[in-house]
């Protein structure tokens, strides 16, 4: 009744070297993972030992998915209010995203 899944025949280092390559084409850590288990298999690579994040910093790629996704929100608010002067609520958003922003690059800095 039950199948057991089968895992591909990739070894530690072969899996490195695909998260490697695709962060080196600038695909953040999320979808990384996404991609190894949709095209590869491989259902989580926290099983394997190693993580993600943490492959990608041990090959100076990391770039916090957190810091990217609120530079884009500011970016996409300021756009907006740029067009809808009397949006006071997004002028607001954007003050507290970028104040958010900040604190992560003061805590990163550490």
């Amino acid at each position: 009744m039950t199948e057991k899944i089968k895992l591909p025949k990739l070894n530690v280092s072969d899996i490195e070297k695909i998260i490697v390559d695709l962060g080196k084409q600038g695909v953040s850590s999320d979808k990384i993972g996404l991609i190894l288990r949709d095209q590869h298999g491989i259902p989580k690579v926290k099983t394997l030992g190693m993580k993600i994040g943490k492959i990608l910093v041990k090959h100076n790629m990391e770039k916090s998915p957190e810091k990217v996704n609120t530079q884009k929100k500011i970016e996409n608010l300021r756009k907006h209010f740029a067009a809808n002067k009397h949006d006071y609520t997004a002028q607001r958003k954007t003050i507290m995203y970028a104040a958010r922003l900040k604190k992560m690059e003061r805590l990163s800095a550490k």
